[in-house]
């Protein structure tokens, strides 16, 4: 790739010092200056309606959504599957470029595994406040007590309780091993006994040796391999949440490799709107290169055509299968109250990312950026009519209702984004938002160092 129009980095400007300083200097030195407090200024109205509307459900209850007798899910189901797709995207984009030896991944898994924390954290926020009494949550777990209260293992809930449980320490340890090498830097860099003494307590006594190296290689390369099926599982169980039902147009074995396909798409193109604003902000053009984007928009473009099989079968099945239900449903899709939003989404996810076709697109990073988030509004609008279609028409003719957006959906919808973009530029404010260690190890590949 050194010879290459696009390198994966840029090696008449960085050499190992430099990378270290790109990085590390805005935290430590330089600081982010005017626009990230802005930034962070910006994101706080919606943190705190995040708040409001938690408190607001959990005081009042879940009547302050849209839900009504029939469509008994609503945004707060569609939110968590859509946040935790995005969640399981980043560790798996992570694990499965590192086994396939992708070097690419070495500028943007460290964002990305981060992105997967805090995806999975606000997800799990959903199944709890959608509860009805949100108090006996713990009730998920099974503990010992004198009432004997343990889980129903046939619940949906408590496969999702166990699915993130398990996902966010899973992705918490891979993420924090991987960012020991980093912190040792930061220690050995800091200017302040607080800094030295901080970053050091993170870094675990990490002291660059070779035995250290060894023990991180293999220790990583190990959680990679857990994590693929980790992940594929995770979110086969989200798919389950509704093909283990007997709802018309749920009923469908394609729904767990379908959601984790949808996982890895939605997730794609939040990393590469991540990205996008992490390289403009850090100045990281010279590390995040046009071949980054490339790359990340061919998966993309892939993960569409698969998506729009997926609808294809799924439509195929239902009118092959001959149950009446079932055909109603797919007919509902596009005839239906829904419908409009129905052939968005198509648009969204199947028409548009084939723009991707042409190189010329994948490299411009204002086409890219903008059918990243249009990928992601389409996806967004799968998750929510997958439940109102099916709900709002069901077996029974006689229970067959719309639902009716309220306020407070668009408060769960809106206030997250900005709880998400918070907690990112707190990290980035913190900790090193790109892996120095991977970089330099490109450095050295490319012969930029």
């Amino acid at each position: 790739m050194s010879g290459a129009p696009h390198p994966l980095i840029d090696a008449g400007r960085l050499g190992y010092g430099a990378i270290s300083a790109a990085v590390a200097d805005p935290i430590q030195r330089n600081g982010f200056g005017r626009a990230w407090v802005i930034a962070l200024l910006c994101t706080l109205p919606f943190v705190l309606l995040t708040l409001g509307a938690i408190g607001a459900v959990l005081t009042v209850g879940i009547g302050l959504s849209g839900v009504n007798t029939t469509v008994v899910w609503g945004f707060s189901i569609a939110n968590y599957v859509w946040w935790i797709g995005i969640g399981n995207a980043g560790t798996l984009i992570s694990s499965m470029l590192l086994l396939t030896r992708q070097r690419w991944r070495a500028s943007i898994n460290r964002f990305a595994e981060a992105m997967t924390l805090f995806a999975a954290a606000i997800a799990g926020l959903f199944p709890i406040i959608h509860l009805g009494r949100p108090l006996y949550a713990y009730w998920l777990a099974p503990y010992p007590n004198t009432m004997a209260l343990w889980p129903q293992w046939r619940s949906a809930l408590v496969w999702d309780f166990w699915a993130i449980l398990s996902y966010l320490l899973f992705s918490a340890l891979f993420w924090f091993t991987g960012l020991l090498p980093d912190l040792a830097t930061m220690r050995d860099r800091a200017r302040t006994r607080a800094g030295r003494v901080i970053y050091g307590a993170l870094a675990l006594g990490w002291r660059n040796s070779a035995r250290h190296w060894r023990a991180h290689e293999t220790y990583h390369l190990a959680m990679a391999a857990l994590a693929v099926p980790l992940v594929c599982s995770v979110h086969s169980i989200v798919g389950l949440d509704f093909a283990a039902s007997l709802m018309p147009g749920w009923q469908e074995s394609i729904f767990p490799p379908y959601f984790v396909v949808g996982a890895m798409f939605s997730g794609f193109a939040m990393v590469v709107v991540l990205a996008i604003v992490i390289r403009w902000g850090l100045n990281l053009q010279a590390m995040i290169t046009p071949a980054h984007f490339d790359a990340m928009a061919k998966v993309m473009l892939f993960a569409s055509i698969v998506m729009a099989f997926s609808y294809a079968t799924e439509w195929f099945t239902a009118w092959v299968g001959g149950e009446h239900a079932d055909r109603t449903v797919i007919g509902y899709f596009f005839t239906g109250d829904y419908a409009p939003l129905y052939g968005l989404l198509l648009f969204c996810n199947c028409l548009a990312p084939q723009a991707l076709w042409w190189r010329r697109v994948r490299r411009n990073l204002w086409w890219l950026a903008g059918i990243s988030v249009v990928i992601n509004v389409g996806m967004w609008l799968e998750r929510i009519l997958i439940v109102w279609n099916t709900l709002s028409h069901g077996h029974a003719v006689t229970l067959w209702r719309t639902y009716h957006t309220s306020l407070y959906d668009v408060a769960i919808l809106v206030g997250p984004l900005g709880l998400f973009a918070f907690l990112f530029l707190v990290l980035a404010r913190l900790l090193p938002i790109v892996s120095m260690h991977e970089v330099r190890q490109l450095a050295r590949d490319e012969g930029a160092a």
